[in-house]
C-alpha cells in the first residue's frame, strides 16, 4: 500500500493504472475510519479495481461554528485500517495541496478564515463548485455553503484520481444525491456506486462523529434509528400521510431527554422533493442533536 501526499504524484499513480489497463475505485472520506468505511472499501475492492482511499478533512464544508478543528484525526490508525483491507493507495492531500492559497468563506455570519493563507501562492483560492436544487433543503438549510464544499472536494478528488468508480455511502443520503446529479450534470466519467448503511448491532449509524458521544448520550443516540422504524412501522400499516409519519417521527426523539430534533421529513427518493401521500420508495430523513452531538440517518421506506 502506497501513502501520496501530492496531487501530481497521485495524477502519476492513475495514470499508470491506465496504461495497465486497470480500472479504479475511490472511495472519498474525512478519515477517522470505522467499519462503514471498511464497508466502502470492501465494495471497492469486490470490483476488481485498484482501491484510493482519500483521507482529507475538508474545510469547505465546515461551518464557522462547526467542528473543524476538532474534527478526528489519526492518519496512523487510518493507514492500519486500509493495510488490513488491502487498499491499494491512500491519498491524503494538504490543506495547501487543496486549495493553493489558502481557503476563505463567506458563511453568513462574517468572514471565516478555514485554512491558512499562503504568502508563497498570494491569491486564495476562489473556484467551488455548486449544485443547486438538491442541495437547497434539509442539510443544505442548515449549513450554509456545506453542498458547495462537499461538490467542491469531490470534482478535485474525481479529477486528481481518475476513477471509473466512487463509492458512497447511503448513510449520509442527501450528500449521494447531489454527488450523484454533478456527476451527471457536469459528465463526469465515472460510476457512482451506493453502499448501504453500516449499524452497530442497536441500530445506530457508524460515523466519526459517534466518538464525540459520551456514555449517556451515546444510549439514547439510537433514538434516531427507533423513529426511523416508527415511520416505517406506520407506513407498512397502511399510513401514508406524511405529516402524521413525520410527528411520529418529532414525538420519539422527545422520548429521549438528551436528543432533540433538527428535522424529519419524508422525501421522494431521487428529488428530495417533500411529499404529501407517502408511497414505497420514498425515503424517511432525520437530524437530531443527541446532547451536542448533531447526528443524521435515514430509511427508504
Amino acid at each position: 500500500m502506497e501513502l501520496i501526499r501530492s496531487i501530481q504524484e497521485m495524477h502519476r499513480k492513475a495514470a499508470d493504472a491506465r496504461r495497465s489497463d486497470r480500472r479504479i475505485a475511490l472511495v472519498p472520506t474525512m478519515g477517522a475510519l470505522h467499519e462503514g468505511h471498511v464497508a466502502l472499501i470492501r465494495k471497492a475492492r469486490e470490483e476488481g479495481a485498484a482501491v484510493v482511499v482519500s483521507l482529507y478533512v475538508n474545510p469547505a464544508q465546515f461551518g464557522p461554528s462547526e467542528d473543524f478543528k476538532k474534527y478526528p484525526r489519526d492518519l496512523e490508525a487510518d493507514q492500519r485500517v486500509c493495510a488490513r483491507e488491502n487498499a491499494d493507495v491512500i491519498f491524503a492531500p494538504t490543506d495547501e495541496e487543496m486549495y493553493p492559497g489558502g481557503l476563505w468563506l463567506e458563511e453568513g455570519w462574517g468572514r471565516v478564515q478555514t485554512a491558512v493563507p499562503s504568502p508563497i501562492r498570494g491569491l486564495q483560492y476562489s473556484t467551488f463548485v455548486l449544485e443547486s436544487v438538491l442541495a437547497k433543503r434539509l442539510e443544505g438549510e442548515r449549513r450554509p455553503n456545506h453542498f458547495r464544499g462537499v461538490c467542491t472536494v469531490v470534482a478535485k478528488l474525481l479529477h486528481i484520481v481518475q476513477p471509473d468508480l466512487a463509492m458512497f455511502g447511503q448513510k449520509d443520503y442527501q450528500q449521494l444525491k447531489v454527488v450523484e446529479r454533478m456527476v451527471r450534470d457536469l459528465h463526469f466519467p465515472v460510476e457512482i456506486v451506493p453502499v448501504p448503511t453500516v449499524r452497530e448491532q442497536d441500530g445506530l449509524a457508524l460515523s466519526s462523529r459517534n466518538q464525540y458521544l459520551d456514555p449517556i448520550d451515546r444510549a439514547q443516540a439510537t433514538i434516531l434509528w427507533k423513529a426511523l422504524n416508527v415511520a416505517q412501522d406506520m407506513f407498512n400499516a397502511a399510513e401514508t400521510n406524511a405529516h402524521r409519519l413525520e410527528a411520529a417521527m418529532l414525538r420519539t426523539i422527545e422520548l429521549a431527554p438528551s436528543a432533540r430534533l433538527d428535522y424529519a421529513e419524508i422525501a421522494r427518493p431521487e428529488t428530495l422533493a417533500p411529499v404529501h401521500d407517502v408511497r414505497r420508495g420514498d425515503v424517511a430523513l432525520i437530524a437530531a442533536y443527541v446532547g451536542k452531538t448533531r447526528l443524521i440517518d435515514n430509511l427508504i421506506l
